[in-house]
């Protein structure tokens, strides 16, 4: 009786030892302190600036970043940036060799807010901590002297899917490394649609930038951003 009640205990005691996981100091997870954190980010903003190259693309841009972690899985973020962003620079008027009046600077101020879903909930797995989300924000250019066509870049609206993660280097320093696709309209000025004075085509073989009266184009620009970030609690 006594063997087979220890045959019993034995047989119960093995699931309940398969079911024994990670000890604490060993586990892959780790808890993410619940609370706020600030974020330096430093960014590559690409794209080709629609059709034309107008838009301004291709330039790095620098900014802050304030995260708020409202539950386990969603967490807000507001951020602003600046950069200085080439663009090109097109003459309507003046004769086609001459259209294209150069590449000039034109500083672009970015401010949004992200709603990010953290893959991982409220632990890393390793130090990683990966996510994804959707940005909703408004760039603002400042106007570039040379540019004498009309064409005013003002105040844009953007969203941004995006993909990215933190690896935690302890319990409140982290790296962030995201990957963005900037998705706006570029809007042509009228001149764009009219025939150069300089070098007038004709009904059948039209000189203006834009023959087919089509002003406007959604654009994507891939922005990647890395960043240092601290996060603690008040």
């Amino acid at each position: 009786m006594r063997i087979a009640l220890s045959f019993a205990l034995a047989a119960a005691a093995t699931p309940l030892a398969a079911q024994v996981g990670h000890p604490p100091a060993t586990s892959p997870y780790r808890e993410i302190v619940n609370g706020h954190s600030f974020t330096a980010v430093s960014g590559y903003f690409a794209g080709g600036g629609g059709e034309f190259g107008i838009g301004p693309h291709n330039g790095f841009v620098h900014g802050v970043r304030y995260d708020l972690r409202a539950g386990k899985t969603i967490q807000f973020g507001f951020s602003a940036a600046q950069g200085q962003l080439p663009r090109y620079v097109i003459d309507p008027f003046v004769s086609l060799d001459r259209r294209v009046v150069g590449v000039f600077d034109q500083r672009t101020t970015f401010a949004d807010a992200t709603v990010q879903l953290n893959v991982t909930g409220a632990k890393t797995w390793h130090r990683i901590a990966p996510y994804t989300g959707v940005t909703f924000g408004i760039a603002l250019g400042k106007d570039v002297a040379a540019d004498t066509s009309g064409y005013d870049f003002g105040t844009k609206f953007y969203f941004a899917p995006q993909l990215g993660t933190r690896v935690f280097l302890g319990s409140n320093l982290h790296l962030r490394a995201e990957l963005r696709g900037v998705f706006w309209k570029v809007n042509y000025p009228f001149s764009f649609a009219e025939e150069p004075v300089g070098e007038p085509g004709t009904p059948e073989s039209p000189n203006a930038v834009i023959p087919d009266g089509r002003l406007d184009e959604w654009t994507v620009s891939p922005w990647v951003q890395v960043g240092l970030g601290y996060l603690f609690r008040f």
